[in-house]
């Protein structure tokens, strides 16, 4: 299912199998603008302390403003393909309706979760940036994560977990 969902999100953005997803021009397409915490002004000291941090947050999406627009936020610390990771699960939160987590202090985490909605627009996400058939060639090809990653903008991380996920791992090399 998830592997569907993907492919008709690639298809969306006119993009090939074996092509690189560009998140941030798919978030441009559906009107999603993209900020960083940075970008933020008015946000606490202590907030953005919490937030601003390479191994923490690493972003959220508004709920439709007035325009029916919504904005990412992404944390600028982490690297360009977690940061892709990060847009695309984003992008199919708002694609599928999912309703923005509520931050409360009494919550695990400081947030409401459900792990069904994560797993879903992560996975899709995920599956989006890194298609099925286009790492299965990769990986039978004996190409490395490394090269597999850099072609499609994402971590090793995002890569090696595609490949456990879908019954490729025997593959990695």
């Amino acid at each position: 299912m998830y592997e569907r969902m993907a492919l008709q999100i690639r298809g969306f953005a006119e993009v090939a199998l074996a092509a690189k997803l560009d998140p941030f021009a798919l978030a441009e397409s559906i009107n999603v603008r993209v900020l960083y915490l940075g970008d933020l002004i008015g946000l606490s000291e202590s907030s953005r302390a919490s937030l601003d941090v390479t191994d923490g947050w690493s972003g959220g999406a508004t709920q439709a403003l007035e325009d029916g627009s919504h904005i990412v936020i992404l944390n600028q610390r982490h690297s360009s393909g977690r940061q892709a990771a990060t847009l695309m699960e984003e992008i199919c939160h708002i694609l599928f309706g999912h309703k923005p987590s509520k931050i409360s202090a009494e919550q695990t985490g400081g947030r409401s979760y459900s792990f069904n909605v994560e797993d879903e627009a992560y996975s899709v996400g995920a599956a989006a940036l890194v298609p099925y058939q286009s790492l299965k060639s990769f990986l039978i090809s004996g190409a490395s994560v490394r090269k597999i990653a850099n072609h499609f903008g994402v971590t090793t991380s995002l890569v090696v977990y595609r490949a456990k996920g879908t019954g490729l791992g025997k593959f990695l090399t």
